[in-house]
């Protein structure tokens, strides 16, 4: 089948090379424009133009994909089929009647459960037993289109926002040649998604790190969880941000909020609103990450110590 890819970010990157490794026609790859990065603003290729590069393949890096010159440029390819993973645009009309058989999106969650930027975090972040990944057919709305074909996954305790990342970047690779296999040989039968269950996932930022001490050690270990790796979880040490990971759960200790309550040889206990947290891992301001038995080495923290 002939195919424009869309995507940007590496969660994109294993979708497009199982497409490619499939045998299907990719007639163009687009993907955002170079960002500057790091203190030297060189520009810098997003993760799926390094692997289209790497592999023949042509690259188109539109501002913006609604452009009449951008449409144009989509319809020299005359695609049979447009495949979505994480683009980072919303395609207008004209390009999602575009293709003989639309266009589907690879979306992290198991629709209509966490529409929007960060379904993976937010799985995590709300304390879901499983997510997945879903192919659905693409319309106008954010992410309301029928679903093609979907797969689950139970998420473990230890999984953090990274590694459920790399789990549904693997499965949605999979399941995306399954289903456009499908859609080419009339096998898929269209599922719409049930408008009462949708739930919406929020664009992710580095202020929703902040640890507030006040709230149950659950919703802590899961916030820590979820922000790995970024934007990560912190609070404040003596006025420096603490960037906080590795967490486990311990009783109530009757000790206010952020108040360091036990410090032992690999690990630190905070109170919190609920129950106490458990902190395995750190990274300092201006330090490197590591794990606390490393840190008490080179920087005290005594029980009484408040954490803001």
């Amino acid at each position: 089948m002939r195919i424009i890819f869309m995507g940007t970010p590496d969660f994109a990157v294993g979708t497009l090379a199982a497409i490619k490794e499939a045998g299907h026609d990719i007639a163009l790859v687009v993907t955002q424009p170079d960002k500057p990065k790091g203190r030297s603003g060189r520009l810098q290729m997003s993760d799926v133009k390094e692997y289209a590069v790497a592999h023949g393949l042509e690259v188109y890096q539109p501002e913006k994909i609604k452009t009449p010159e951008a449409v144009a440029r989509l319809k020299e390819y005359a695609p049979e089929l447009i495949v979505v993973a994480a683009f980072g645009q919303i395609l207008s009309k004209e390009i999602l009647d575009m293709p003989e058989y639309g266009c589907i999106n690879v979306h992290a969650s198991l629709l209509p459960r966490w529409r929007g930027a960060s379904p993976i975090q937010s799985a995590i972040l709300e304390g879901d037993s499983k997510t997945g990944v879903t192919i659905q057919q693409m319309g106008e709305g954010l992410d309301t289109g029928d679903i093609l074909s979907q797969s689950s996954i139970v998420i473990e305790p230890t999984d953090t926002g990274g590694s459920l990342f790399d789990k549904l970047a693997h499965i949605g690779a999979t399941l995306a040649t399954r289903t456009i296999d499908d859609i080419a040989n009339g096998r898929i039968q269209a599922v719409p998604q049930e408008e009462e269950k949708a739930s919406y996932a929020k664009k992710i930022d580095k202020s929703m790190g902040h640890i507030d001490w006040s709230r149950s050690a659950d919703i802590i270990e899961r916030q820590i969880r979820a922000l790995d790796p970024w934007p990560s979880a912190y609070t404040y040490l003596d006025g420096r941000m603490l960037k906080v990971w590795k967490p486990g759960t311990g009783e109530d200790t009757g000790a206010p909020c952020g108040t360091v309550c036990e410090v032992g040889k690999d690990a630190f206990t905070v109170a919190c609103g609920g129950g106490s947290l458990i902190i395995k891992e750190v990274q300092l301001e201006g330090k490197k990450r590591m794990a606390v038995r490393d840190f008490l080495l080179g920087c005290r923290i005594s029980e009484g110590t408040v954490l803001s």
